[in-house]
């Protein structure tokens, strides 16, 4: 199994538990020293990892990685894509942000597509494997303020929904998991999610090893599903809520562009931000 941004959050408690489970884990991520450290917990766990530090953002160094691991080990059964970028910040706030859009689609669109089209072959040579792609509640619910994410994350979406027919009667099986917010180092700039639940690690980690056991072609949150039931059925029912959430959680200094980052913002949460956040669970404002 291969997984990438396996050096913390989703990625590292996901490739933890499984490789205490016995499976053979092969970790992605930029930083090397990262990863030797991941390596070595899972080893002192009883499990076995093996690393392989990459750029998912260079599509060459992407090509080069995964002829070293086919090299290694002929085949990869399992590939969990899961390394992503987030920028919280909305469209009026990014009109001279263009670069934002780019380098979320870079890492969180072509990256993915460039690793699952050098892996493909052997499992259609194979007849086996299944693709797993993280993805978000975002995508269901049309998070505002997450236009550059949710976007990267859609585009992934539509590109696998199109493969998994093309793939289907070679025994390949894909599988999206539209995560809600998960309390992570990418959510950690945003200082008022400290106070909104969340899934742990370890929640979001179960629900991955659930996908792999099962192989369903998605899953998703009550929330997540029923969001995208009534954007389908209601869209501006959809678009009056997400209105409130916007206007109820306010962007952050750093996302407005002052030169006071952090100053001056809001850490605790209002009542009425507690009562919404409760409401609308994992969904991210």
């Amino acid at each position: 199994m291969l997984i990438t941004g396996a050096s913390s959050g989703i990625g590292f408690t996901t490739a933890k538990k499984l490789a205490i489970a016995g499976v053979k884990v092969i970790l992605v991520a930029r930083t090397l020293a990262k990863l030797e450290e991941t390596q070595r917990t899972i080893e002192k766990a009883g499990g076995e990892a093996f690393v392989y530090p990459c750029d998912l953002n260079d599509m060459k160094a992407i090509d080069a990685m995964t002829l070293v691991v086919l090299k290694d080990f002929g085949h990869v059964d399992i590939l969990i894509n899961n390394a992503g970028r987030s920028i919280r910040r909305a469209v009026m706030e990014s009109y001279d942000r263009f670069h934002d859009f780019e380098r979320t689609m870079q890492l969180n669109y072509f990256g993915p597509v460039r690793l699952m089209m050098a892996l493909l072959p052997s499992m259609v040579h194979r007849k086996q494997g299944h693709i797993i792609n993280i993805s978000s509640i975002g995508v269901l619910a049309n998070a505002a303020r997450f236009s550059a994410y949710v976007a990267s994350k859609s585009a992934l979406d539509a590109f696998t929904r199109c493969l998994s027919a093309e793939v289907r009667a070679q025994n390949i099986h894909t599988t999206a998991i539209y995560m809600p917010l998960v309390r992570t180092p990418m959510i950690a700039p945003t200082k008022i999610y400290s106070y909104i639940p969340t899934w742990s690690p370890d929640d979001a980690a179960d629900t991955v090893i659930k996908a792999i056991l099962e192989r369903p072609k998605s899953i998703a949150t009550t929330l997540g599903t029923a969001a995208s039931i009534s954007y389908a059925l209601w869209p501006k029912l959809n678009d009056y809520i997400l209105s409130k959430g916007f206007q109820l959680f306010p962007s952050s200094s750093a996302a407005k562009g002052s030169k006071d980052k952090g100053k001056g913002e809001r850490e605790k949460p209002t009542l009425e931000q507690v009562v919404f956040a409760n409401v609308f669970k994992g969904e991210h404002w």
